[in-house]
């Protein structure tokens, strides 16, 4: 053994960095301790400080950091050779074989005819910087995003009701401080698992919970009133709820006449919906119809928060404005503990519905087709306001129109698994194979990549900074941690090498992301989502600033609604909204409802989470929920095959036999893509204001099968 003094140790300090998660809208905060000097694991715990999760986290967020250095990783651009596999390029061969497609093809077919698919896991200012590509580099109108299946029908409705959408009205704080508490649709167990601090925080202050749901989930189990409709009937309910609360004199007449418009054309077709005939549609009885509507008026302070279930339906909107008409006519929306709200899914959710990758959107909220924020922003991107394209097509829509039937002959896909995440998803994968060119930007090959002419590998949410927006509308900071590896891009950096080979680089001139959050900031000033007052310093010190902030005095806006709202008049619209069956229902030859969800194990497409062990080996697969009675029906039990077919397709699944489900509803999760893929057999029926597809009613047979096919 060598003597002491003759040993010479380096010693590497580990660092330490407060950043978020990179999963869903919650944005746990999370503490991070890079250990890689030494090759080391990266050490993630929960930040105790950050005031949204307070030291809770879900598995997802503590096994987030096995991705930073999987051996599935991309760490190099990706072309398809003659032979039709995807093998290694130099960044530049790959940048200039996309640069010279793209304006090959819109030589030849118009700048429509080039599109981009973006995602709420985007930053803003990738988010920012997305919208301002498409309509600068390229030309084209066609643009959305995967918010578009998730937050989009809320957003609507909100925008329609209030003048302004923001998730959450208030911070999540105040959810336990609310004496009723209504979840319609929303398994927070399972989507948000931190959230339930707050749940468990309001029913030990002496609130009370009720869950509306066609399963008895987690979250509904947590409930002292479980609300079981038939998939597709919320918006009646909603109504239903209403006419009781006509009925019982539980309407507050005073905030209707002070603070809202158009509650006499409601109360005529409210009307409509007896609670006799209200049990018929949706068969929840009249007692807990009654009670429910008695706990919500009751109480000093309640809060309905809803989730995909009731918005993810062809008339997701309408059931949204449903939900806020009863809060408004209680009068609670504006009040303290108090209102609607809707609890977003996505990471970047909120900011992504904001800042222009939308079809219809432009910076701050804007409106593409609105002549005056078109010259706001022209003047901010130093264009003329003519140089903007008009409207694009909506995300279902825009893949649907892929190849050359539907015109679009090139899409670029940043951070979306589209042929997993999209209703009717056979079809989906026969238009991205159609396309002229197909450009995937993901840090792992997904099933999107599949057909795709070329795979670019991106940074992941530790190796990059950017801002984003949870669901209260708090912006927060991802700080970086390290650095991505050797031969991996930003998104940011993909966007200005691009944009300077089509011609448009003097557009796309930023050295950092803070560079174009503060050129997002220019664009937002003045409008509904106003970041003018937000810089990234002021995020730190404070631990996020709630939007809108209108200069660096404001405090930022944390709570909504107290004084006016966001029409120019101040005040709320009430909006009078008839039930309407699904586009699909249950008959003779498919007798089912089917309906999707989660697992909390995984995060939508599941492109990252089943990549980690510990989630994979936690739900390994996805499985049917079938009630014990509809089981014994089809002869199968725990364990056994079922194939389950609609329109439009056919999968496999393993059964899990519970009596938390309708007798006449089959659930699966949509986590999995090829033969698992829960949206080979939901149907795309568009909402008519939101453009959300049906993801969560269609219509399915099922049949006993000896194994998986």
């Amino acid at each position: 053994m060598a003597p002491r003094s003759s040993l010479r140790l380096k010693v590497v300090a580990s660092e330490t960095t407060r950043t978020h998660c990179p999963y869903c809208a919650f944005q746990c905060g999370m503490v991070v301790t890079d250990l890689s000097p030494f090759a080391g694991p990266i050490e993630v715990r929960p930040d105790e400080d950050f005031p949204v999760n307070r030291g809770q986290m879900c598995i997802k967020g503590f096994t987030s950091a096995a991705l930073l250095d999987h051996r599935e990783r991309l760490t190099s651009p990706l072309l398809r050779g003659r032979e039709g596999r995807l093998l290694p390029a130099r960044w530049d061969t790959a940048l200039d074989f996309i640069a010279e497609r793209l304006l090959r093809l819109r030589e030849v077919h118009g700048p429509a005819a080039l599109a981009a698919f973006g995602s709420g896991a985007l930053t803003n200012e990738k988010t920012y910087l997305l919208g301002k590509f498409v309509r600068l580099a390229l030309g084209s109108p066609n643009v959305d995003y995967n918010g578009r299946y998730c937050m989009s029908s809320a957003a609507a409705g909100q925008s329609k009701a209030f003048g302004l959408d923001r998730g959450l009205p208030f911070p999540v704080a105040d959810i336990a401080q609310t004496r009723t508490l209504l979840l319609w649709g929303a398994n927070c167990a399972e989507t948000l698992p931190p959230i339930m601090q707050w749940l468990h925080a309001q029913r030990d202050n002496g609130g009370t919970l009720i869950v509306v749901d066609p399963r008895r989930t987690d979250t509904a189990r947590a409930a002292a009133l479980h609300l079981q409709p038939t998939p597709g009937s919320d918006l009646a309910l909603a109504n239903g709820l209403l006419y009781l609360a006509l009925e019982e004199k539980l309407v507050d007449t005073a905030y209707i006449a002070a603070r809202t418009e158009g509650f006499d054309e409601l109360r005529r077709v409210v009307l409509s919906y007896h609670p006799a005939h209200v049990e018929r549609l949706t068969g929840v009885s009249t007692h807990d119809q009654l009670r429910a509507v008695r706990l919500l008026a009751d109480a000093p302070s309640s809060m309905l928060l809803s989730g995909r279930g009731p918005e993810q339906q062809s008339k997701g909107a309408d059931t949204v404005l449903s939900f806020i008409n009863l809060m408004l006519a209680l009068g609670k929306v504006g009040k303290p503990y108090s209102g609607y709200g809707c609890l977003t899914g996505q990471g970047n959710g909120q900011g992504g519905r904001e800042h222009g990758q939308k079809a219809d959107q432009l910076p701050g909220y804007r409106l593409i087709e609105n002549p005056e924020h078109r010259q706001a922003i022209a003047r901010v991107w130093g264009i003329d306001p003519a140089e903007l394209p008009s409207k694009g097509k909506s995300a279902y829509e825009l893949l649907d129109a892929l190849g050359p039937q539907g015109g679009i002959r090139a899409l670029l896909v940043f951070g979306s698994n589209v042929v997993v995440a999209s209703p009717n998803a056979l079809n989906i994968e026969r238009k991205l194979a159609a396309l002229d060119l197909l450009v995937v930007c993901d840090a792992f090959l997904n099933e999107t990549a599949a057909t795709a002419h070329a795979v670019l590998p991106v940074a992941q949410f530790a190796e990059e900074e950017g801002t984003m927006t949870n669901l209260e509308g708090r912006v927060i900071l991802r700080q970086r941690v390290r650095r991505p590896p050797t031969g991996v891009k930003s998104d940011i950096e993909i966007f200005c090498e691009l944009a300077r080979r089509l011609g448009a680089g003097k557009h796309f001139e930023y050295e950092s992301a803070e560079q174009v959050f503060e050129e997002l900031r220019r664009a937002t000033a003045g409008a509904k989502a106003d970041y003018s007052g937000i810089t990234y310093d002021r995020i730190r010190r404070q631990q996020g600033v709630f939007w809108p902030c209108p200069s660096l005095e404001h405090p930022g806006t944390p709570r909504l609604f107290a004084d006016r709202f966001y029409h120019p008049d101040g005040r709320a619209r009430f909006h009078a909204v008839s039930h309407r069956p699904a586009a699909e229902l249950p008959d003779d030859a498919y007798p089912l409802y089917f309906t999707t969800g989660r697992y909390k194990e995984h995060y939508n497409s599941g492109a990252q989470t089943r990549r980690v062990a510990k989630l994979e080996d936690a739900r390994p697969e996805p499985k049917v929920q079938v009630h014990p009675r509809l089981a014994a029906r089809l002869g199968v039990v725990e364990g056994d095959w079922l194939l389950v077919e609609s329109r439009r397709g056919a999968v496999t699944f393993r059964v899990s036999v519970t009596p938390d489900i309708r007798q006449d509803t089959l659930f699966a999760p949509f986590h999995w893509g090829g033969k698992k893929a829960a949206n080979v057999l939901t149907k795309p029926a568009l909402d008519p204001t939101s453009r959300m597809p049906e993801f969560k009613v269609c219509a399915v047979r099922a049949r006993r099968v000896s194994e998986s096919s």
